[in-house]
């Protein structure tokens, strides 16, 4: 009986740990002005499968990042945020896209590559 015990504790704590051990943290600078900016970043971080947590902050313009890293990757996250209209240091938004956000989103671009055809920088 201690010896199923033991096993079945080894198996969980092996379980938990390879689990927990695919998940990184990243962080990076995501262009955005306001807290409406803020939803939209975070939202578009989280649709991204294999995200599970994604925290903008205003001030700094940086976004932290937890993962997966056996189902997703940071171009896939960076591809989700420009989509929704914010330039991000792998990938900028498309003008079309930038072009519609609210007026309280705009942010300064004069630094970025504006839409590009390929939507990315290498």
């Amino acid at each position: 009986m201690k010896t199923n015990i033991f096993y079945f504790t080894s198996l969980f704590i092996l379980a938990a740990t390879t689990a927990f051990a695919q998940n990184i943290t990243e962080k990076f600078n995501v262009k955005g002005s306001c807290s409406m900016c803020e939803t939209r970043i975070e939202t578009a971080a989280k649709s991204v499968t294999g995200v599970s947590a994604a925290d903008w902050d205003q001030k700094t313009a940086l976004l932290v990042v937890t993962f997966d890293k056996s189902k997703t990757n940071i171009h896939k996250i960076q591809t989700a945020i420009a989509a929704v209209g914010h330039d991000t240091p792998m990938h900028k938004a498309k003008n079309e896209v930038y072009d519609k956000l609210p007026a309280c989103c705009k942010y300064d671009r004069t630094d970025s590559k504006k839409g590009s055809s390929e939507n990315h920088d290498h």
